[in-house]
Parts: C-alpha cells; sequence; structure tokens
C-alpha cells in the first residue's frame, strides 16, 4: 500500500523491521515487548474487536481508493450454481438448470465491463463475493472483457480460495459478515442478484431494508431469474399481509438475461430519476 505523504517522524515499517533484528534476551523475547501492530496474538484478543473491525473497514477502502474505484455493480448469487459444462455434476436437477444463471452472470459482466472500460475503467466495476458458483462467472466475464473486478472473500469453516478470475490486487479476505456486506454497497451502483441460498438471501433483504427504510439511496436492483423467485418467495402474500407495502414490490424487479439487465440500468438514468416508477 502506497502512502505519498510525508512525515517527520520514524514510519511503521521501519520500526517493525528493526524489532526483528533486535538481540535475543529474555526481555525481547516476552510478548509484551512485541510492537502492538505487529502481534498477531494482541490484535486477535476478545478486547481488540473494535480495532479489527474498523482495521477491515479501512483496509479494503483505502486499496479500493489507490485503486481509484468509483463505482460498482454488485453480484449476490449462490457459490453452487455450476459452469453449464460442468451442470452434470449438479447434486440436484434444479441446481443443473439453474446453470443457465452462470452463462447470463458472465455475460452481464462482460458486458458491463466493456462499457465500464470504454469509460476509464473505474466506474461500475464488477464486485462479488469472490468464490465460486454465479460469484465466478461474474469475475470471470470482467476478466474475458479486459478488466478489473473485485472479490469479496470471507473466512469460512471449510477452505476456501478466492476463484481464479478476480483481479489479484482487488482481492480482499474478511472476518466479519457485516464489513463485507458494507464494502459490497458503499459504491453500489446497481445490485443484481441470481439464483442462490441462505447467503444470497440474506444479502438480498438485508439491501432491500436499506433502501426500503431510506437508509439507502434507490438504485436499479435486479432478480435474475422471475420462475425461481417467484417460487421460493411469494412477495404478493407479504403486500396483502400488510407486512411491506405494495409500493415496496417496486423496489425491485425481476429479469432473465444479460441483455435485459444491461438495458433497465442504461435507462435507469433517464426514467426514475424524473420520478417515474418501472414496471414490475
Amino acid at each position: 500500500m502506497n502512502d505519498d505523504r510525508h512525515s517527520p517522524f520514524r514510519d511503521a515499517y521501519t520500526d517493525r523491521t528493526a524489532t526483528e533484528g533486535a538481540p535475543d534476551t529474555p526481555q525481547t523475547r516476552s510478548p509484551s515487548y512485541a510492537l502492538a501492530f505487529a502481534d498477531n496474538e494482541f490484535m486477535a484478543r476478545e478486547d481488540l474487536r473494535s480495532v479489527r473491525l474498523q482495521l477491515e473497514l479501512l483496509k479494503p477502502e483505502l486499496m479500493m481508493n489507490e485503486a481509484q474505484i468509483e463505482s460498482t455493480i454488485v453480484l449476490f448469487g449462490g457459490a453452487r450454481i455450476p459452469d453449464p459444462i460442468n451442470k452434470d455434476d449438479a447434486r440436484t436437477q434444479t441446481l443443473s438448470d439453474l446453470s443457465y444463471f452462470y452463462d447470463e452472470a458472465r455475460e452481464f459482466a462482460r458486458l458491463m465491463t466493456q462499457k465500464s472500460i470504454k469509460a476509464g475503467g473505474c466506474k461500475n466495476v464488477i464486485v462479488t463475493g469472490g468464490g465460486p458458483g454465479v460469484m465466478e462467472a461474474g469475475n470471470r466475464g470482467a476478466y474475458e472483457a479486459g478488466g478489473n473486478s473485485i472479490g469479496l472473500n470471507i473466512v469460512l469453516p471449510f477452505e476456501q480460495a478466492p476463484n481464479a478470475y478476480v483481479t489479484p490486487d482487488l482481492s480482499f479476505n474478511f472476518h466479519y459478515f457485516a464489513i463485507r456486506k458494507m464494502h459490497f454497497l458503499m459504491r453500489a451502483r446497481a445490485i443484481c442478484v441470481f439464483p442462490g441460498g441462505f447467503g444470497t438471501l440474506d444479502e438480498l433483504f438485508e439491501t432491500l431494508t436499506l433502501i426500503q427504510t431510506g437508509r439507502m439511496e434507490r438504485i436499479p436492483f435486479l432478480l435474475f431469474g422471475q420462475d425461481f423467485w417467484k417460487k421460493i418467495i411469494n412477495w404478493e402474500a407479504l403486500s396483502d399481509a400488510g407486512t411491506i407495502s405494495a409500493d415496496d414490490l417496486n423496489l425491485f424487479r425481476f429479469v432473465d438475461s444479460a441483455l435485459e439487465a444491461m438495458d433497465i440500468i442504461k435507462m435507469w438514468g433517464t426514467t426514475e430519476k424524473r420520478g417515474a416508477v418501472p414496471g414490475r
């Protein structure tokens, strides 16, 4: 991480290096002698949670600023959605059928990245969770278009490496789900949600809640796969019960293809800003 600001004080890098060459004595071997910021055991203490939260917020923010990332297009979706080439290995027929959306996520990311590159490559950069399935498809489409993409991975009980298509310098790893979700949305100019499981539903509903309650500005919110989303969520029942308003059903749109999504995002600036409510 580069920092061009000049300071008259000795920098932390120098002191950290200097301590590595300190004389070997009982005092220097004691954990108490380690520089606090270079002491992994100290940084992992329960009492340091607030510091870790801040660091996890700051590190990706600073590095994305240095990469001049101005805005992003978010892709949420299931890690288990297979590449159509491997769909015969899917554990269920439904997952095999949903492999269609791997290709649509890949194509959408490719088209969006081509458009981003023409505008300088810093706006509307694809961001995914950095894992397999739909996430891989999004990063892959951006890679095939010759552009950068972001991966926001998270440490899970089972080992998960970032997919091979995430831009290496924009591949981040998180401990806190909450901070990770903040980074998904801080630069978002559109949200695209593909079929998925609990994680995808969590991301979908938290983002919709932020928009519904005015905690986040309204942006294109696209649910890929109308049949899938209408089957697993009875949206109209929520409205009929009065637990959401009828207008809340206009916070999102169903789409089934990359081209349809591209058209809606393109038209957003000319319709939504004039106050027109897009149809469902």
